[in-house]
């Protein structure tokens, strides 16, 4: 049996130009970071006598003796391209729902081809497993989300991450102070808005880019390398991040009007109103979480004025995917 711990993410600056209508015109470019959330996936190779060679427990329970009749995708591909034609169970379990815009199916992509690695004893990178994960989405699912979320995740730790046209993906770890790290997490909170949404929905309405959508992605990845210079500064300033991330929020709502709706816009405009620096709404947007970057006195008043809403304090994580549980012994010779 097997056990992975992946973390979910939050993209602060350039998403959008992560996905493949913007980087094959020119490097996609973005800020992430893995945060101290997660799911788990647990594999097992089922021995003895079994009644179905597939049990698969998400959101349902699936059991079959066809791979083809696997309903839920990310395991149907996994399975088929690690060419996995033993009886076997597989589990998935996390901190935050799905549908949020932390990267839940990716973070699943991710964890589990990790875990098929591992289970069929063979060794792989980082960039293997999330450059897999990727491809099983976008290329055999083909979903119209970004690649930013597979390596985000499967990495850890706050990155620069750069897409280039020829399917590779540059990985610039930022070294900031751990006094700016610590700056950065207090100042920080998040708000699930109770609304859940499928990103590729969201992101059709920017798939087939337009010049105009194109314009602005290209203001938003420039933002990155702003960001990035604010948060390697030795004397980093939360409010210059947080006025920068609201900058990104206003472009990215101009990119895609499905990124907001009323509700969101609501919430947002109170937090402002109470000290908020600025924030964004994660993922490809229109429900989900709501991150402000605001002071700890601020923060109290936000809470108070979002008291119907669940909020979060969260922490970076740095192992990024991750076996957390590995026994083979059970297994036949």
């Amino acid at each position: 049996m097997i056990i992975t711990r992946t973390p979910f993410r939050l993209s602060f600056f350039g998403g959008g130009t992560d996905l493949k209508t913007f980087y094959s015109k020119t490097d996609g470019e973005v800020l992430s970071a893995a945060i101290d959330k997660y799911l788990y996936v647990v594999v097992k190779k089922k021995l003895g006598i079994v009644e179905h060679k597939f049990r698969i427990n998400w959101s349902t329970v699936e059991f079959t003796n066809k791979i083809d009749e696997i309903k839920n995708p990310v395991a149907r591909e996994c399975l088929k391209y690690f060419k996995i034609d033993y009886p076997i169970e597989i589990t998935t379990f996390a901190d935050i729902p799905a549908n949020t815009g932390l990267g839940s199916s990716s973070a699943f992509a991710v964890g589990l081809v990790n875990a098929l690695f591992a289970l069929e004893g063979k060794l792989a990178s980082k960039y293997e497993i999330a450059s897999i994960a990727a491809k099983i989405e976008i290329d055999i699912l083909g979903r119209k989300i970004g690649k930013q979320d597979h390596f985000a995740c499967c990495y850890g730790n706050i990155n620069n991450l750069v897409f280039k046209k020829n399917e590779t993906v540059v990985i610039n770890p930022i070294v900031a102070s751990s006094r700016s790290i610590k700056t950065l997490e207090a100042n920080m909170i998040m708000f699930y808005t109770n609304q859940k949404r499928n990103s590729e929905t969201v992101l059709k309405n920017q798939y087939r880019i337009k010049k105009k959508q194109f314009e602005n992605l290209k203001k938003l990845k420039d933002l990155v390398g702003i960001s990035k210079d604010i948060i390697l500064n030795k004397n980093f300033r939360a409010k210059e991040f947080g006025i920068l991330l609201n900058r990104n929020w206003e472009l990215k709502k101009k990119i895609n009007r499905l990124s907001s709706n009323k509700l969101v816009d609501k919430y947002y405009n109170q937090a402002l109103n109470l000290g908020a620096y600025g924030g964004k709404l994660l993922g490809a947007g229109n429900g989900g979480f709501l991150l402000f970057i605001a002071s700890k006195s601020s923060q109290k008043k936000i809470a108070n004025k979002l008291n119907k809403l669940k909020k979060m304090y969260i922490k970076f994580d740095y192992s990024g995917t991750r076996i957390t549980y590995f026994d083979k012994s059970g297994e036949a010779n």
